[in-house]
């Protein structure tokens, strides 16, 4: 089996205890060699400086090659654009376009009235600089606020059409649904690269509720599998069990490149890319 090529998302920390569980996954995830890791934003775009802070630390200390994720949510064009101009003034060059969830007790998104009215608005805007990698998101099960399948992949043609490189999915449970989003993007015209995202299952009730709240389907199968390991204390073994096989599947399907949203938890996502052959190639120095 090809051994695949890997990248990260790590959230950023929101105390103390969060700053050493960060830095943690950093350093046990970095000797694996990553094309890059990326860091978010928490919903309502409530993490922005956070954000910041944290991708231009990791891009000065830890020698990773860091993509800033960047939304349209609760912000002007200008305030947007400024946080821009710091990814820059600190050297970050990627950055991961989203419009980005509604703010917590908001029932869908409402565009600031000065602010970017969607992630093409924002791609576009980034492209104007000629300076940034632009990532977007792509969803092989529909995005909840998608009118139909077909519509969600025109709109991501249209995010490629504004100047993005290459998206990232949203996590899913079979390698199938990926290759049939895929195939219908391949038909669509789409031809950038389109990145499976990985979620191996460190927590399945809060999995789970991840994914009833992003419109990711849940096969009745994992349901059935989670529930009885759960019964016998084998979450760990079977999480690490059906990642690693979901992963060999998206191989062999022709899938050369892997993104794994760790949660800040490293073991389960180290234990899979080792099970795929991915091993330490450089060690990363302490990040101060």
């Amino acid at each position: 089996m090809k051994r695949p090529e890997i990248s990260f998302e790590f959230f950023p920390p929101r105390n103390i205890e969060a700053t050493f569980r960060l830095w943690d996954t950093v350093q046990a995830l970095a000797p694996l060699d990553p094309r890059f890791v990326s860091v978010t934003y928490g919903a309502g775009g409530t993490t922005r400086e956070l954000t910041r802070d944290v991708v231009a630390t990791l891009h000065k200390h830890s020698g990773l090659n860091v993509a800033a994720h960047l939304t349209c949510v609760d912000a002007t064009k200008e305030e947007t654009l400024a946080i821009v101009e710091q990814f820059r003034a600190s050297g970050v060059t990627d950055i991961v376009a989203l419009r980005g969830d509604p703010p917590k007790g908001a029932t869908g998104f409402t565009p600031h009235p000065d602010g970017f009215g969607s992630s093409v608005e924002l791609i576009e805007a980034l492209r104007e600089t000629g300076d940034f990698n632009i990532r977007v998101g792509a969803y092989p099960d529909v995005h909840p606020d998608a009118v139909s399948a077909q519509a969600d992949i025109e709109f991501l043609k249209r995010k490629f059409d504004a100047g993005a490189t290459e998206a990232l999915t949203q996590f899913f449970f079979e390698a199938e649904t990926f290759f049939r989003f895929r195939d219908a993007c391949e038909k669509a015209g789409i031809d950038k690269p389109i990145v499976p995202g990985i979620l191996p299952i460190e927590n399945w009730k809060g999995a789970r509720r991840f994914a009833e709240n992003c419109g990711t389907k849940i096969p009745a199968w994992v349901i059935e599998a989670f529930d009885r390991a759960e019964r016998d204390g084998r979450q760990d073994l079977l999480a690490t069990a059906i990642c690693t096989e979901l992963c060999s599947e998206l191989i062999e399907g022709g899938v050369d490149k892997l993104h794994f949203y760790t949660l800040n938890r490293p073991e389960l996502t180290r234990d899979v890319c080792f099970a795929l052959g991915v091993a330490p190639d450089v060690k990363l120095e302490h990040v101060a």
